[in-house]
């Protein structure tokens, strides 16, 4: 089954679906599976470490499949990699490049001397319109509701709204994680979707069981907006331990937060002292468990194998539009 879009079409791929790429989560594994199965499988470029790990990341996946994939990059001052992963995934001819946090200027120039596909990562109608200035290829809606960093405006809002102002393709983040929502997405506007959570519990994903059956057995309820990982809010699982330290910003760094010559430092040195801990609660047992997710959480119902995952909603996708009054058309 293929669903034809302007993203398809762009990118190759049979379904308009990104699997989102989500920091120290997404693994070589998640990608090949589901590139291999028709959506464009992704992930961090931070998530290579050390930097030099991300070239051998690359002819792995490349290795495995011939299929398009995707690389985030944070082109942010907050990331001191972002020039060696910019060069990595240039050097490999990356297809597809999703740019997030920062001036995709020098991504997008360097990108498409080499035929890369660029989209970027958006919360807003501001930040829309200067990608698209910069020549993006397409944009990533990320909506309320949405695992990790996250806007604060509804995808039903959102996506409609940006299409008055932009004509590249759109796919939408944030409160999608089955075919229903998918076909939602669509007949809203937008060319594809991005979809994070679902994919968490997944068998191929390297997370701790204990954090997979959290995300099948939490509600949408269960989520809550952190500023305490990075300074950016981020939306995670409400666990004990987050209850414990709380979600915002002492007022010392909030002041800094506000203040442009001090943003990058306090951004960097917030997501240091943050990654020791997500690893632990991501990758072993432990008492301080930190888990980003989304409000799809209250749709996920099992773990399984992504092809199976994928299949899934695919069959969703056609019982949600066969479901549609047809009698009013």
């Amino acid at each position: 089954m293929k669903i034809q879009t302007s993203f398809t079409n762009c990118m190759g791929c049979d379904l308009p679906i990104i699997m989102a790429p989500m920091f120290l989560v997404s693994n070589i594994a998640m990608v090949v599976a589901g590139s291999e199965h028709g959506i464009i499988g992704s992930f961090p470029a931070l998530n290579a470490r050390p930097v030099d790990t991300l070239r051998d990341w690359l002819q792995e996946i490349q290795n495995r499949t011939n299929k398009p994939y995707a690389v985030n990059l944070v082109v942010h001052r907050s990331n001191p990699y972002y020039a060696q992963q910019l060069k990595i995934c240039l050097e490999k001819k990356v297809p597809m490049i999703i740019a997030s946090l920062g001036d995709p200027a020098e991504v997008i120039r360097e990108a498409h001397q080499i035929g890369t596909k660029v989209f970027c990562d958006v919360v807003n109608l501001e930040h829309a319109q200067k990608a698209v200035s910069k020549g993006a290829d397409g944009l990533i809606a990320v909506a309320s509701g949405a695992g990790g960093h996250a806007g604060n405006i509804s995808p039903f809002v959102l996506i409609p709204y940006l299409l008055q102002y932009v004509s590249v393709p759109i796919l939408a983040a944030g409160g999608i994680g089955n075919g229903a929502t998918l076909a939602a997405a669509l007949a809203l506007g937008s060319s594809g979707v991005s979809m994070g959570t679902r994919f968490i519990a997944s068998q191929e994903c390297g997370v701790t069981e204990d954090y997979k059956n959290a995300i099948v057995h939490s509600g949408p309820e269960d989520i809550v907006t952190t500023y305490k990982l990075d300074g950016v809010p981020a939306n995670v699982i409400h666990t004990p331990y987050v209850k414990k330290i709380g979600t915002e910003l002492n007022w010392m760094e909030r002041w800094l937060l506000h203040h442009r010559q001090f943003r990058a430092w306090i951004l960097r040195l917030r997501a240091w002292k943050s990654f020791k801990m997500l690893q632990q609660a991501i990758e072993k047992p432990t008492w301080k468990q930190v888990w980003g997710a989304g409000q799809t959480v209250g749709i996920i119902q099992e773990i399984a194998p992504i092809p199976s995952i994928i299949a899934q909603i695919q069959q969703e996708y056609i019982a949600a539009i066969q479901q549609l009054p047809h009698n009013l058309l």
